[in-house]
């Protein structure tokens, strides 16, 4: 599997005057601060096609880094460089990781330096979803053990959780109930680089290879990363089965009924979605199964 890689553009010694600084002088008076930028973006298409509406601006940057320079002082150049870092990923969605280096030549400090500086990284994190599901041994215990498992990721950050649901096996391969969750979240790590590692805490927590859709201690689904979409021999997204799976689209729909995945929105989807009395069961705080809703008209 060969992914493409990130390319690196540059933006070196921006001159621009500002009044950022503690001191009421320099709210004042001003001064020169200097800027270097460097963000790391998929360029693939843009290199392939020799594409200028698939690549990152040089003067974009520039434009993004001025305004915030010569714009309202603020105390810190830390917060200079950040906003900077900030606005770059919210304003160009194909950059995944930015370093701003603000210098400052003139800073008031009563000693013989060439320049103050500080440099600030951010990483674009995306919003991801997993579908969890397991139907043997201890199936609370392992699918609590995996959302664990997926919070400790260095790169990723859970941020909710759903209910348990009980529900019948999907696929046709007769087999027990199994019991399913949903989880959403943030996350750093590139898509596959998130797939290897959910691979791994299936086989940590017990999972063995074996017929397709067929019983599993556990199971960890990547439903959705930001708005990419992947189709290759390992990964799709957004998942391929996501829209046809009850006891996908009700746990989800449960903790983020508004997210829209490739164009459809959760709790949408659900609601159109053809289903069986008792085919997904939500389980109630104390654990027991809540009574089994009437299935929804097409």
């Amino acid at each position: 599997m060969i992914v493409p890689s990130l390319t690196r553009v540059f933006v070196r010694d921006l001159c621009l005057f500002g009044y950022h600084g503690v001191l009421p002088e320099e709210n004042r008076i001003g001064q020169r601060f200097i800027v270097d930028l460097e963000i790391r973006a998929d360029l693939s298409g843009a290199i392939a096609g020799d594409d200028y509406q698939q690549a990152v601006c040089y003067g974009t940057l520039c434009d993004i880094a001025s305004k915030i320079v010569t714009g309202s002082p603020l105390a810190l150049i830390e917060t200079v460089a950040g906003r900077i870092a900030e606005t770059v990923l919210s304003r160009l969605d194909r950059v995944e990781t930015v370093r701003v280096h603000v210098r400052k030549p003139s800073a008031p400090v009563p000693y013989p330096v060439s320049e103050t500086a500080v440099t600030v990284e951010q990483v674009r994190a995306h919003e991801v979803a997993f579908s969890l599901g397991a139907n043997l041994g201890e199936r609370e215990a392992v699918l609590s053990a995996a959302v664990d498992r997926l919070s400790l990721l260095d790169g990723v950050e859970i941020d909710a959780v759903s209910s348990f649901y009980d529900s019948a096996p999907w696929g046709g391969v007769e087999q027990p109930p199994f019991v399913n969750i949903c989880a959403t979240g943030r996350a750093t790590l590139s898509p596959h680089a998130l797939l290897r590692a959910c691979k791994t805490i299936e086989s940590d927590l017990g999972r063995q290879p074996g017929l397709r859709w067929g019983a599993r201690a556990v199971d960890i689904d990547l439903l959705s990363y930001g708005t990419k979409t992947i189709s290759d021999r390992v990964l799709t997204l957004p998942h391929a089965h996501l829209f046809e799976r009850a006891f996908v689209l009700e746990p989800l729909a449960e903790i983020a009924p508004g997210h829209v995945i490739g164009g459809r929105r959760v709790s949408e989807a659900l609601a159109v979605l053809p289903r069986s009395r008792g085919d997904v069961i939500r389980r109630a705080a104390d654990g027991r199964p809540d009574a089994p809703e009437e299935p929804r008209s097409e």
